[in-house]
């Protein structure tokens, strides 16, 4: 019922809404205010906001409303922010963005595709966006590619059984061109544009430590090669670069009934440092900072961030120290601050 509440209408009640709160504050200060059966308390308020929006609104932002207006009701906040939708500073001419508009349930598609059968889970999602399309890995080997053309969702995956061990995280080689991606003893790449009747690319094995993240180092210095990072349960950092000549020198014959090639982890120079005395959570490369990141659950060497050739030379790294570790990070080019989260 309450998704066919005109929104005006619901906008107004509201507006009207706000406006006895701030009569009844007014008059509260005043001293000329006596209670009745229609004061507005924050139950009030709370249950009246959930019966017009339903669960488009959330406690926090309700909360943050009620308290602005009551502790000034000379400035009627907008109503955006119940919504917790906050205009900038202007100079009052602008109308809101795209972005900032609410109830946008029209402008977002669901992908109803399955991509993982039951008691499989997503372990990694990536975004391409030079390509428009993302890329999803899932445990038990399901990898998908979403790609958006001519205004319409399609995906093409397959199934990688192989190896029976679960995949631990995925990436896309811009130059390349495969979609990445590591299990627990072997690196998978994938040629998505193949059909997915006939899809194939190829394996490197064997692998002698648990593989558990994997990212892209983003250099365009040449299309005829790629180089990813790769993290292990050890607390050890692989440098791994693949070249198209890879895929025809050192390949061996294809498995039966795969299009899959393998290629020998032992015909590549695969620079590693132990970096951390725990698992390494997760890595990813800053291409704005020319330097990669990786963390731990280990509390000495919870982050690390520097620069790829100290996995060659072996120089001090920079190193941070968090209780307990680090379990994601992020950077934030614009404020130029990372964030850990432990």
């Amino acid at each position: 019922a309450l998704e066919l509440i005109d929104f005006k209408n619901a906008l107004e009640q509201f507006q009207n809404l706000v406006e006895k709160m701030i009569i009844q504050k007014t008059k509260e200060s005043s001293g000329s205010y006596t209670k009745d059966d229609e004061e507005i308390d924050y139950e009030k308020f709370h249950t009246t906001i959930r019966t017009l929006f339903g669960p488009a609104v959330k406690d926090q932002n309700v909360q943050a409303f009620f308290r602005k207006v009551m502790s000034n009701p000379d400035e009627q906040p907008e109503w955006l922010e119940i919504f917790g939708c906050f205009t900038g500073e202007s100079d009052g001419m602008s109308s809101p963005s795209k972005e900032s508009m609410v109830l946008l349930v029209s402008e977002k598609r669901q992908i109803t595709h399955s991509v993982v059968k039951r008691k499989d889970v997503i372990k990694g999602i990536v975004k391409v966006p030079l390509l428009h399309f993302t890329i999803t890995a899932s445990q038990r080997g399901v990898l998908t590619v979403f790609s958006k053309k001519r205004k319409s969702f399609f995906s093409y995956s397959f199934y990688f059984h192989q190896d029976p061990t679960w995949i631990n995280g995925c990436d896309f080689l811009p130059n390349l061109k495969y979609v990445v991606a590591v299990t627990e003893s072997t690196v998978i790449l994938w040629d998505y544009k193949s059909k997915e009747s006939q899809s194939h690319g190829f394996v490197i094995k064997p692998v002698k430590n648990c593989l558990l993240c994997v990212c892209t180092v983003t250099m365009a210095d040449n299309l005829a090669k790629d180089t990813i990072l790769m993290g292990d349960d050890k607390g050890y950092v692989y440098l791994l670069t693949i070249t198209s000549d890879d895929f025809i020198m050192k390949q061996s014959k294809a498995e039966k009934e795969s299009q899959f090639k393998v290629l020998d982890s032992e015909s590549f120079d695969i620079p590693k440092r132990k970096l951390h005395d725990d698992w390494v959570g997760k890595i990813r490369y800053f291409s704005a900072l020319k330097c990669f990141g990786s963390c731990s659950t280990d509390s000495i060497n919870s982050f690390i961030l520097d620069d790829i050739k100290r996995l060659e030379d072996h120089l001090p790294v920079k190193e941070f120290s968090v209780p307990k570790g680090v379990n994601a990070f992020t950077y934030c080019g614009k404020a130029k601050v990372i964030v850990t989260g432990g």
